[in-house]
């Protein structure tokens, strides 16, 4: 008899259902898409209720007809949702790309106390977290605020429609600015700063922890965040293996058995499950990059595997033409909310071609920054190899500029959406289930030494661009 294990992925833009095997072969999907909103100038938000829609006509759809042995959640982390006592929600979703609270943020991070509560949490002071979009709230919505019976991610909004319960896993408590890493508990010294009750928030358990489900005969898992989870099934958990995701966004996060906290505060550490921790750092400027430049400066027709096609017929380097692809401020490493998209080298001989290119260079080189302060030693990371997730795996293009402008081996697994995998493999954890996964093909993009020279040019350049514009 055949098992079945469904992973529900609760995404920016989309809601994805997995089917399982034990073997971790996909036997059906679905996959739902919805909007974000910019209301007003930095303003990023969701509908709780359109997200909530997709996850429940995900799961309908991919578990009719067949017996699922349990759901397992992974969500978009640094969403936050003001909600009154009857579990209705106050506030649309604040995503982690809302740059409201910027002043607030910056004022906290450059004090003695943001330092403090950067020890604590392992997250930067910055807008994305939930920990200052409490503070704006506060400060800007006092009503709201005042009759704020809990502050919840979408997941937890979506895990209280579903089981009545109140609850937060470690991973996703890492991401709001407000959990202890070492202790994994709510902060005590940062919930007096912002004027909260710890009952305001729900209770930190574990990503094995389960529930039935009130309104379908299902036993839920309650998982973790997209990141770790991400990390977990594309077997980047082990020593000598770095994950690097990019999708609308884009992050790199490295395994390690203990917290981490860079004396730069240009690093986030989360934790994944017992004695399993990340050290990572996230952009904001992913692939959403590349659509931005579609759709608003080339207002192109072509499908981004064209777009992809012309990238291809510019020279590595795009004849030194470069991008610094801060159009939505940036997290790490500069943690600055207010950073702005730069173009440098400009020449009357580039091309369409030219500037698809340095858009997808540019991207990368946001990723080696963070890559440079997880991994300062050069020998250290020549030993790692990469394990990509996210779109752009659907590219051999993007995959093999992924090594050589990193210079690090690429690996590629086919046929496992990662963090989807990950929340059902915290389910066979929860169970005892031992996952028998078969070998899956996997791709590898070896380094072409030849663009070693370009590409640590022009990321030199890269890495000075914002230093000697940010003032202007």
């Amino acid at each position: 008899m055949n098992h079945f294990y469904i992973g529900i992925d609760i995404g920016t833009t989309a809601t994805k259902a997995m089917v399982f095997t034990q073997e971790g072969k996909v036997v059906n999907h679905c996959s739902i898409c919805y909007e974000m909103y910019h209301p007003q100038p930095d303003w990023s938000i969701q509908k709780p209720s359109e997200i909530l829609s997709a996850v429940l006509a995900c799961i309908n759809k991919v578990s009719t007809n067949i017996t699922s042995q349990f759901i397992s959640f992974s969500s978009a982390m640094q969403s936050i949702i003001a909600i009154d006592k009857d579990g209705n929600p106050l506030t649309d979703i604040i995503l982690w790309a809302d740059n409201r609270a910027n002043e607030i943020a910056n004022n906290l991070k450059n004090s003695d106390l943001g330092k403090a509560f950067y020890k604590s949490t392992g997250l930067p002071i910055h807008t994305f977290s939930p920990m200052t979009k409490i503070l704006w709230l506060r400060e800007n919505e006092p009503e709201i605020f005042a009759k704020t019976h809990k502050f919840i991610s979408i997941k937890e909004y979506v895990w209280h429609q579903l089981t009545g319960e109140y609850v937060i896993d470690s991973s996703m408590a890492s991401g709001t600015g407000m959990m202890n890493i070492e202790n994994l508990q709510w902060d005590s010294t940062i919930l007096n700063h912002l004027g909260i009750r710890e009952n305001q928030l729900s209770s930190i358990v574990s990503p094995r922890h389960t529930a039935n489900s009130l309104k379908q005969n299902f036993t839920l898992v309650l998982g973790g965040g997209d990141g770790a989870l991400a990390n977990l099934g594309t077997g980047a958990m082990q020593k000598g293996r770095m994950a690097l995701t990019i999708g609308t966004s884009g992050a790199v996060r490295l395994p390690i058995d203990k917290p981490f906290i860079d004396h730069k505060m240009r690093t986030q550490c989360y934790h994944l499950v017992d004695s399993q921790y990340l050290k990572l750092g996230a952009v904001n400027n992913g692939a959403v990059i590349l659509q931005w430049l579609k759709e608003t400066i080339l207002q192109s027709e072509e499908s981004f595997e064209e777009l992809l096609t012309k990238a291809e017929l510019a020279p590595a380097g795009a004849d030194g033409l470069i991008f610094v692809p801060y159009l939505l401020g940036e997290r790490a490493p500069i943690w600055d909310a207010s950073a702005q998209g730069t173009l440098l080298g400009i020449t009357i001989n580039h091309t369409k071609s030219h500037f698809i290119r340095a858009t997808i260079e540019g991207i990368l080189f946001g990723l080696l920054s963070i890559t440079e302060v997880l991994m300062p030693d050069k020998k250290e990371r020549d030993e790692v190899v990469i394990m990509t997730s996210g779109g752009f795996t659907k590219s051999d293009f993007w995959l093999q500029l992924t090594a050589d402008i990193f210079q690090m081996k690429v690996v590629v697994t086919q046929d496992i959406e990662s963090s989807a995998w990950g929340a059902v493999l915290i389910g066979f954890m929860a169970f005892g289930i031992e996952a028998s996964q078969q070998e899956m093909e996997e791709k590898v993009f070896m380094p072409n030494a030849n663009n070693f020279t370009v590409y640590q040019n022009n990321f030199n350049k890269f890495k000075k661009v914002y230093e000697a514009l940010k003032d202007l």
